[in-house]
This record gives structure tokens, C-alpha cells and sequence, in this order.
């Protein structure tokens, strides 16, 4: 045993395994793409070697990494703790059913489960983004118990993603109220508007609102909504046809900056 933990983390769109100290410290990663390990520690090749032997596909080669980019530098120097980029979509959802799932004898499903549904829903339609340049985070932490359900990164801007599960209902908007099924109306645009604010002020740049709604029967906006977008689970893929507002470095370096837990302590 060497007593080394081995991380799996995504980068655009191609799987990376990093391979860390149990203090949090990163000296390896093997791209399987490019089938190398790379060592940042001279010396531990035979741990690194032994901890990866499970997941090695093939023959590799080994050495020192190519200089990295400040955003990799950033990575690099993240502990795997304040690490969101491995968040599951629904994660805070996933952890509070499995501390609590309820009484088995419930008349009506656990609305938790349908909002882990919903999360689940759109956080695959977003990491679907990841080839296209664009980086999904999910279950953000916000101090005070809230949360952003999913941030995507990429060449069209920050969007701070709300979802809100919808099957086979009648959604209306009528800025701030959302009214689903025949529920009573609720002023949920201004949890999805604050929500963008708090990751403008934590990330120091304009993050746009979006509600997602997933498998709605119809959606009907009366009229036009300030700032936010409404789409529907189908339609994020939308978001990759939007460019020229990020460059790929500075996508990049927002993304370091986002997954990284302490960004979120001061909002």
C-alpha cells in the first residue's frame, strides 16, 4: 500500500486521474488521452505507479508535466476538500436523502426526489457541454445553507442555473412569480436572480440567471423577462451557440476560481 489517493477530475472533456498525499497534496496525474503520467514530485514514481496500476490501460509514459497555465497552477494548489468540480448534479440533494431518506410508508413520493431529478436532468444536459469548451460545477455552496444548483463556465459567458422540476405541467412566468401546475404562484425569479448576483460578487464578473425547467407539458411567458432566461431542460444545449464573450484562458481561469469552495465563503 502507498498510502496515495487517486482523484478523477474532467477537463474538456477528457478524464484526468490525480494522484495525491493524504495530506491533500498533488504530485501526479495520468492523462489517459495522451497516455502519461505526469510526475510533479521526483522520486514517487513507483507510489504514483502502484496507486494508478488499477486504472493504467495500456503502456505510459512518464515524466514531468509541460509547463502549466496559472489556471492549472490553481488546480494544482486546491486541496481535494475545497475541490466542487467532482460535485455530483443534485450532490447537496444525494447527501440529504442518504442521511435522512424519509419513511418508506409515504402516500406521496419525497418532493426531495423529484428535485433531485430535476438537478440530475439539466446537470447531464450541462456537463454535456464540456466538449464545446464549457465547464459545469454543481451544488455550489453559499453560506447560510443556500446554494446555486449549477454554474456553467464557458465561451458564451456565467450562468447561474436554477432548476425547477416540471413533468408534464403548465409553467407560467410572470416576472418575479413562477406558477406550476396548479400551485400557488411563488416569486421564485428572485431566488434565481440572487442566486447569479451572490456568483457576480464571489467571481467578480456578470453571471446571467437561467430557470430549468425539466420535461414541462408547456411554458408560457406573458411578457418579457428582465435579465433572466427560461429554458427547458432540452434546450440548454443552446448556450453553446453563444460565443464571444470569454476567451478560452479566461474561461479557464474563472473555472480554477469557481471550484475552488473558499470562492463562495464571502458571499
Amino acid at each position: 500500500m502507498t498510502g496515495l489517493r487517486v482523484i478523477p477530475s474532467w477537463r474538456h472533456g477528457q478524464e484526468r486521474l490525480y494522484v495525491c498525499h493524504t495530506d491533500g497534496r498533488n504530485i501526479a496525474w495520468y492523462d489517459r488521452e495522451a497516455a502519461r503520467v505526469n510526475l510533479l514530485s521526483e522520486g514517487e514514481e513507483d507510489g504514483v505507479l502502484e496507486a494508478l496500476g488499477p486504472f493504467l490501460t495500456g503502456p505510459v509514459t512518464v515524466g514531468p508535466p509541460p509547463v502549466p497555465n496559472p489556471a492549472e497552477l490553481a488546480r494544482l494548489s486546491l486541496h481535494p476538500d475545497d475541490d466542487l468540480a467532482p460535485n455530483r448534479p443534485g450532490e447537496a440533494l444525494l447527501i440529504a436523502l442518504d442521511r435522512e431518506p424519509g419513511p418508506a410508508h409515504r402516500l406521496r413520493p419525497d418532493p426531495r426526489r423529484k428535485a433531485l431529478a430535476a438537478e440530475q436532468s439539466v446537470g447531464e444536459a450541462l456537463d454535456a457541454l464540456d466538449g464545446a469548451g464549457w465547464h459545469a460545477l454543481h451544488s455550489v455552496p453559499l453560506p447560510g445553507g443556500d446554494r446555486i444548483h449549477h454554474l456553467a463556465i464557458g465561451p458564451g459567458g456565467l450562468y447561474a442555473v436554477h432548476t425547477l422540476y416540471a413533468r408534464k405541467q403548465r409553467v407560467t412566468v410572470a416576472d418575479p412569480m413562477v406558477t406550476l401546475g396548479r400551485r400557488a404562484p411563488e416569486p421564485l425569479l428572485r431566488r434565481v436572480r440572487a442566486g447569479a448576483d451572490r456568483a457576480s460578487y464571489a467571481l467578480t464578473a456578470e453571471v446571467h440567471p437561467v430557470l430549468a425547467l425539466t420535461e414541462p407539458a408547456e411554458v408560457s411567458v406573458p411578457a418579457p423577462l428582465r435579465e433572466v432566461r427560461v429554458l427547458r431542460d432540452t434546450e440548454l444545449t443552446g448556450l453553446t451557440r453563444l460565443g464571444g464573450v470569454l476567451k478560452p484562458a479566461d474561461v479557464e481561469a474563472l473555472h480554477a476560481m469557481a471550484r475552488d469552495r473558499r470562492t463562495w465563503r464571502r458571499v
